[in-house]
């Protein structure tokens, strides 16, 4: 696995732990109220919409280099 499909792989998983766990801390402050959760919940989406734009300026940019 070359390097650059590695950076895509990690990318993508990290989209999705941010988004996942930015809905978990949104769920949990439906549950409780605490003012820590949501505002913690709305920084890991937008973490996550963040690494979105990352991983398409990264293709963007590597598009010429091979995945092997």
């Amino acid at each position: 696995m070359s390097l650059k499909a590695f950076h895509i792989v990690f990318i993508a998983l990290s989209v999705v732990l941010a988004f996942g766990f930015g809905i978990w801390l949104i769920n949990a402050f439906a549950a409780t109220g605490d003012s820590l959760q949501v505002a913690g919940g709305i920084i890991s989406l937008v973490a996550g919409a963040g690494l979105i734009v990352y991983g398409l300026r990264f293709l963007r940019k590597l598009k010429h280099v091979g995945m092997l």
